[in-house]
């Protein structure tokens, strides 16, 4: 079972930090949506040297627009918090797939024909975001998330590790799952860690799509949540080592921790440049690469949170995700009231995402 424990939220000062990792998501994933599939050549002639180093605008609405990343991110709390409110605190992972299925209702209706649907064909139904006609865009979802919710929507289901949706470790898992890491949990960290693998497994069945989800969570619980005073650093590599624990007998943990560290020491390389060493992570289509690209942004830019969205989005793979995982990480780090204004200005969302925050904080 999952219990709550919201002395923690007091106790840690939580409020700040919460709010800063799920807004610090979506203004990495905003960043890095504009340039998601451009080639980097096109990146660098358009933009310049630098790269994208700011939001571009929508023309329409004059925000920056966030993608299927933080739809999925926001929809992942509000599922959460659900089971709080249903008073099933014990059963995440079963109400995250609920709201997964109302994320896909927006993706393949629109908001009208949600509202004319009988109740019996809404497979979700558990989330108040389901009832904002501003979720109802396409925000290049991905093709997993979709085809693994769409064909498993009547299907429930225990454990989706031991019962794989699929083979894919695309990078859909990981980039959704930080509220886990936010909740008021009164358990484990190793508990929340494998629920939180548990979670995007729902999506994504190979082990490198789900291993990086928990490793993300037990980096940014370890924030939220401390336990002891550790740096960013040392979190990553204690993440390491209980991710290895926690699935050593998986044939790709190896993979999953070299990468990790390999993430580690490249960002405190003085001769390898940001997209060098992002080249040598990989492209971020993957779990484990966008993990480790946007901890090597995180490390090597702790305390300048808009140069680490600007390093992690600036290449060719999936600029989006590697932002918003950074952003969630950085975040988290740095609270709400370190992100700097022209971060938080024409965020698209920005009131409903930290209204979810705030329903973390109030549960």
């Amino acid at each position: 079972m999952f219990e709550l424990d919201r002395k923690l939220l007091l106790k840690n000062n939580a409020a700040d930090r919460i709010r800063g990792s799920l807004i610090g998501g979506a203004c990495g994933d905003a960043l890095g949506y504009a340039i998601e599939f451009s080639p980097e050549r096109e990146i660098f002639a358009h933009y310049g040297t630098e790269g994208i180093v700011s939001y571009e605008l929508d023309p329409y609405s004059g925000l920056a627009l966030i993608s299927d990343d933080t739809q999925m991110t926001m929809f992942t709390a509000d599922g959460l918090v659900a089971a709080v409110l249903d008073e099933s605190p014990d059963d995440p992972r079963a109400y995250a797939a609920k709201a997964y299925q109302d994320w896909l209702l927006t993706q393949i209706n629109s908001y009208t024909e949600v509202l004319r649907m009988d109740p019996s064909e809404l497979n979700g139904n558990v989330t108040w975001l389901l009832r904002k006609p501003q979720m109802y865009h396409r925000r290049a979802p991905g093709n997993t998330c979709l085809s693994a919710l769409i064909s498993n929507k009547d299907k429930a289901v225990s454990d989706y590790i031991a019962s794989p949706r699929n083979e894919s470790k695309g990078c859909g898992g990981v980039m959704r799952v930080a509220p886990i890491a936010l909740m008021p949990y009164n358990e484990s960290i190793e508990k929340i860690d494998m629920e939180a693998a548990q979670i995007a497994a729902v999506t994504h069945g190979h082990s490198l799509g789900y291993m990086p989800a928990a490793l993300l969570v037990h980096i940014i619980r370890r924030i939220v949540y401390p336990e002891q005073t550790l740096t960013l650093k040392e979190i990553v590599l204690e993440g390491c080592d209980t991710i290895y624990r926690l699935f050593r007998t998986d044939a790709h943990v190896e993979r999953m921790v070299s990468i990790i560290q390999d993430a580690v020491r490249l960002s405190h390389s003085s001769v390898v440049t940001d997209l060098e060493a992002i080249h040598r992570l990989g492209a971020g289509w993957v779990g484990e690469e966008a993990l480790a690209i946007a901890v090597f942004c995180a490390l090597k830019y702790e305390d300048d949170f808009g140069r680490a969205l600007i390093a992690a989005v600036n290449h060719g793979g999936d600029s989006d995700s590697t932002g918003a995982i950074c952003g969630n990480i950085l975040g988290a780090v740095i609270g709400l009231d370190g992100i700097g204004e022209e971060w938080k200005e024409h965020l698209e969302l920005s009131d409903e995402i930290t209204e979810l925050a705030d329903e973390i904080l109030n549960i």
